[in-house]
């Protein structure tokens, strides 16, 4: 039996954000934050959901401003910190509700990026999380034209809410057929990035490799080897230049972006869940 919640949250400039919870029967040993990526929301974690509720997690997960069921100009941002602060305030929510409670943060691709400079610039915050996991974290090249990157770049004094699709290849999140199918048909996605979210993602990502020596956080990573949306070498040179000990980075030969829906989504249930557990 998983029992499942849905609300909304005040965001630190009064957006009303959007968040779900899935909970076990009986007392959550620990939660497990989602932060999806770019055009995505946080329906799209089930596999996760059914599995660590087996096994007596809870789960919550939000949908970022411009994303899903919360408001805001679909893939736009005024500036990162906009994101960074609602993951603050979704992490406080969680405490609120769910004092005592062990709590661990998963970013995947652009929500890897939130979650990574989140805890670098609140080293005090992130104190009191477990761990954190970048599930295909977007920390280097993704896989969108020079063309649109330049673009962006250009238009984002002059018009910062210009939006263009951002031409990645829908194929490339997983090699399930049925995955890409119910993409295809799913209303909550999105493809647009503005021309401001551009510029201060890359400003932001350059920004976390810089201060990738800072990191304390049990982290792992995780990332197909075939990933096209955000190729895993970024994953791999931060984790380099990350000096704690408790980090573990795993490559999968042949998979893609959206490790939870891949091929081999369960050899990579297995192994969140191992980590998780070796670190409560």
């Amino acid at each position: 039996m998983i029992y499942h919640n849905e609300g909304v949250f005040k965001s630190v400039d009064g957006l009303e954000l959007y968040y779900q919870n899935w909970y076990p029967e009986g007392k959550a040993k620990a939660i497990l934050a989602i932060v999806h990526g770019l055009g995505g929301h946080s329906n799209k974690y089930g596999n996760i959901v059914n599995h660590l509720t087996a096994k007596q997690y809870a789960v919550y997960a939000l949908d970022l401003r411009g994303h899903g069921r919360s408001p805001g100009q679909r893939g736009h941002i005024n500036a990162w910190a906009e994101f960074r602060e609602d993951l603050g305030a979704f992490l406080e929510l969680i405490q609120h509700q769910q004092p005592q409670c062990p709590i661990f943060l998963l970013g995947h691709s652009l929500g890897a990026v939130v979650v990574c400079d989140y805890i670098l610039r609140h080293p005090k915050e992130a104190s009191t999380l477990q761990g954190a996991i970048a599930l295909a974290p977007a920390i280097g090249e993704v896989g969108v034209s020079k063309f649109r990157i330049f673009l962006g770049n250009l238009l984002s004094q002059v018009w910062p809410r210009f939006s263009l699709t951002t031409g990645l290849d829908l194929n490339a999140a997983s090699r399930d057929e049925k995955v890409i199918a119910a993409y295809t048909q799913d209303t909550l996605r999105h493809s647009l990035g503005s021309a401001r979210l551009a510029t201060e993602y890359f400003t932001t990502v350059a920004w976390i490799h810089a201060h990738a020596p800072e990191w304390q956080t049990p982290l792992l990573i995780l990332h197909g080897s075939a990933d096209r949306v955000a190729l895993p070498e970024g994953g791999e040179i931060f984790y380099q230049r990350v000096p704690c000990e408790d980090k573990l980075r795993i490559e999968y030969p042949g998979a893609y972006h959206d490790l939870q829906a891949d091929l081999n989504y369960q050899q990579v249930l297995a192994d969140l869940e191992n980590w998780l557990e070796n670190h409560l």
